[in-house]
């Protein structure tokens, strides 16, 4: 069984950082994409930022230049070091990988259970 277990979340005034990690574990053949989303009570789902499994990043542009994703592929771990926070990244995260377990070699969406982040002012 594959799962996503995410954690890092927590209360930070305006301007400071948190950093978000993301273990996946089970029986993995292999990671493609990991990513971070996130989630306000009462809207959709968004994403954050993505990583492919060569490193190659893209970025929401509410978060350009102040979040940085990167994963380290021999511990199955994604990170989002989140930097100048704003009231407005408040949210709850959520992490994100495509994974192709050794149980059927198919790949599948797979989502960890979210950790609160709220930034005050």
């Amino acid at each position: 069984q594959v799962q996503l277990v995410g954690s890092g979340g927590g209360l930070v005034q305006a301007g400071g950082s948190l950093r978000l990690s993301c273990a996946a574990s089970g029986s993995i053949f292999s990671i493609n994409a990991m990513g971070w989303y996130r989630q306000v009570p009462g809207e959709q789902r968004e994403s954050v930022a993505r990583i492919t499994s060569g490193g190659s990043t893209n970025y929401a542009d509410s978060v350009k230049g102040r979040f940085t994703i990167t994963r380290d592929n021999a511990k199955n771990t994604v990170y989002l070091q989140m930097n100048s926070l704003k009231p407005e990244d408040t949210a709850v995260y959520y992490c994100n990988a495509n994974i192709v377990p050794r149980l059927h070699f198919f790949p599948g969406d797979y989502w960890g259970q979210g950790t609160q982040v709220t930034v005050s002012s």
